[in-house]
Order: structure tokens, then sequence, then C-alpha cells
């Protein structure tokens, strides 16, 4: 404590990381962003901007660089991805380190932010993240984007839906190389089943709410998926984020038990 109010004094750090270092989160008009997250959980904190406006978006973003020095945001669309770059160019100083770094892709909806300075966990692990098809694409990249900012390597493996079953069985062994294995789909979501009989890594459902008529918009995806006879874990409908995160805290198990 007493470290963290001297550098306050001296002028190293603002008040928002001195708060951030002493309560764990830091206290902003668009909310409380925990910055302690990470270390509380293994992985960092997320904004969601699905239900905010740009603008508290933009300002929980550069409050999320400035304690901890990164941002992940997810379910961001052009607007807020604008506001995001305006705020983090008025506003984080890009000092000795270089200017911070702002990665939007359009597709996953994700807005990942790194300061100059930011060093990315680097886990020896592997996570694939298979999509069924390309309408299943832009939830298995949240995924991915997640797993990547824990630290993991992600093989992308898309398309490879089980309409035609040689497009799975062509990528097998890639995804036998993996440590964990995400696998999205929708329609019936037969996907996950069928991968999680190819592989000995832990397998995570994503279902997807692509699909129409009955049992569409997931349903009938997240219920194969609870149903499956292949062992598997099973997340909700186009969380992507959590299956990213879930793959990610495996890895860091993975990674650990390499180390010891």
């Amino acid at each position: 404590m007493r470290d963290t109010l001297e550098a306050l004094d001296a002028g190293e750090i603002g008040v928002t990381e001195a708060e951030s270092r002493l309560a764990g989160y830091a206290t902003t008009a668009a909310g409380r962003f925990d910055a302690a997250r990470e270390r509380r959980r293994g992985i960092p904190e997320a904004i969601l901007a699905e239900g905010k406006v740009p603008a508290e978006v933009a300002a929980l973003t550069t409050t999320a660089v400035e304690t901890t020095g990164r941002a992940l945001v997810t379910r961001a669309d052009a607007d807020d991805a604008a506001a995001i770059r305006t705020a983090v160019d008025r506003e984080l100083d890009a000092g000795a380190a270089g200017d911070p770094v702002v990665d939007h892709d359009e597709r996953t909806g994700t807005v990942v932010v790194h300061a100059g300075d930011f060093e990315p966990p680097n886990l020896d692990a592997t996570v694939a993240v298979v999509a069924a098809g390309t309408a299943d694409a832009a939830v298995a990249g949240e995924a991915a984007v997640v797993a990547g900012e824990v630290g993991a390597t992600v093989d992308r493996i898309d398309d490879v839906g089980v309409a035609n079953v040689d497009r799975i069985l062509d990528q097998r062994d890639r995804i036998r190389s993996a440590d964990v294995v995400v696998v999205a789909a929708g329609r019936e979501g037969a996907l996950p089943t069928v991968a999680a009989g190819l592989v000995d890594a832990p397998v995570i459902a994503l279902p997807v709410s692509t699909g129409y008529g009955v049992g569409g918009d997931g349903v009938a995806a997240l219920q194969g998926a609870l149903q499956s006879c292949s062992v598997l874990t099973t997340v909700n409908v186009d969380a992507g984020f959590v299956a990213g995160a879930q793959a990610g805290l495996i890895a860091k198990a993975i990674d650990a038990a390499s180390e010891s």
C-alpha cells in the first residue's frame, strides 16, 4: 500500500491506477472495471460492449489499458471501435514505449488494445478452435481471440461441418495435436460430438444460433451438445467468450504442469 501511495504522490501513477492497485477495481462514469480479474481468476476482464453506448465502452477501454496494460472488448460494433480509437488517441500517452495498438475484428465483434509496453502472456499450450461452417466463424472467432489473450497458441480450423464428414477427418491430425479443443456449430450441432470422439483432449462445445425452424436459434445445437454420448463440456449458445476463457484456463493449467 505504501509503495502505491508513494508512487501516486510522486506522480508516477494516476488516481485510477492507484485505486485499482488498492481496491482491485477502478471506478469510472461508465462503471467499475475489475482490474484484478486476471490476478484473481486467471483470465482478463472483458468489456461487453452490448448494452453500452460507445462513449461508455471507450471510457472502460482506456481505464483497462491504464490499469492492466490492455483491454479486451467483446460484441463491439463499428461505432464502438471508432469511439475506442478516438479515446485511445486522445487519452493514452504513448510515451517511450510507443503508441497503443488497437485491433478491431469486425467479424468477431472484438476489439483488443495493448499498451506499447504490454507483454502478452505466452503459454506452452495450444487451443484448436473448430467451426462447422462459415456462419459459425464469428462466434468461434470470439473464442479464439479470448483464448489467445489468455496466452494460448490458437489454431483455427474452419468449415469442417458434418454435412461432409471427410472435411473434419482430413483435419483430425491438427485437432489431435491440440491440448484443448473448442468446437462451434449451429444447426443440429453434431460437430462437437464427432470431434470429441476423435481426440483425447478436453472438448468444449460452443453451440451457435445459426439455423432456423424447429430447434433453430441454437436450441437444437445446445440440446445435442448436452445429450452428447462423446465426453465434452458445453457452454451457452453463442458464448464465445466463455468457451475461449475456459479453454484458456485449461491451457494455463497445462502450461503450469509442464513447468513443474
